[in-house]
């Protein structure tokens, strides 16, 4: 069970954010219950800025989830870049909300709206800006690109931040990451594949989900689930 007043500590526990971008409203409930079958209890779905009905489109794909699924699952807002999307999600009934940059307006908002946030950073200085500002977890992206290198020189001295690694996380590398540090981990295209969603291929998604669960349990080289 999602325990509403603990989302911080539900997306520790379960380390796996799904990310749907270009997912079609209609079909998100659907998305999420295939990757819940899966194990996937972190779902994030994404603001579409190059849409005009972004807003729209969004807060009725969470709303219809949060509907269907209840607590079965965590929803969160996604590429939230601006104050009006803040509060479209938390009207929509978000728990979260992700942003891939440091906006303090941004996580003003969603503080005050009573969401856990989660903005993106790429340097120190915009992780500690994040951080002082509000921040539950801060997603460092593009991970991937950054890599465990990095990871770990500014772990020296920026150890008390819970970061999620965002951009570049696969099957091989996700226990990697939440190996070196990393508190939670969020996967798109390597995870909701769009081409398998357009063919109602529900099965597949709940194949791939599994299958990240279990690689990310991995410590040393050996399942640890």
């Amino acid at each position: 069970m999602v325990i509403k007043m603990d989302i911080v500590s539900f997306i520790k526990e379960n380390k796996i954010v799904a990310i749907s971008r270009h997912v079609k409203p209609e079909k998100m409930v659907d998305v999420a219950k295939a990757l819940a079958a899966g194990g996937i209890k972190l779902l994030e779905i994404t603001f579409d800025q190059s849409s005009s009905s972004c807003i729209s489109d969004t807060a009725f794909a969470i709303s219809s989830v949060k509907e269907a699924m209840g607590n079965l699952i965590c929803v969160g807002a996604g590429t939230v870049l601006t104050v009006e999307q803040a509060e479209a999600a938390h009207e929509a009934g978000a728990d979260f909300a992700l942003s891939p940059d440091t906006n303090v307006a941004v996580i003003n908002a969603v503080k005050r709206l009573g969401i856990v946030s989660v903005p993106g950073a790429f340097t120190p200085s915009e992780i500690l800006t994040a951080w002082n500002a509000g921040a539950d977890i801060v997603k460092l992206f593009p991970a991937g690109v950054l890599g465990m290198p990095y990871m770990k020189a500014i772990r020296g001295p920026i150890s008390h931040v819970p970061l999620m690694a965002v951009g570049g996380v696969d099957e091989n590398n996700v226990s990697t990451f939440l190996n070196g540090g990393f508190c939670s981990c969020g996967i798109g295209s390597n995870l909701v594949r769009n081409d398998l969603i357009e063919k109602d291929d529900y099965s597949q998604i709940t194949a791939i989900a599994a299958a990240f669960v279990e690689a990310s349990r991995k410590k040393d080289g050996k399942n640890n689930g």
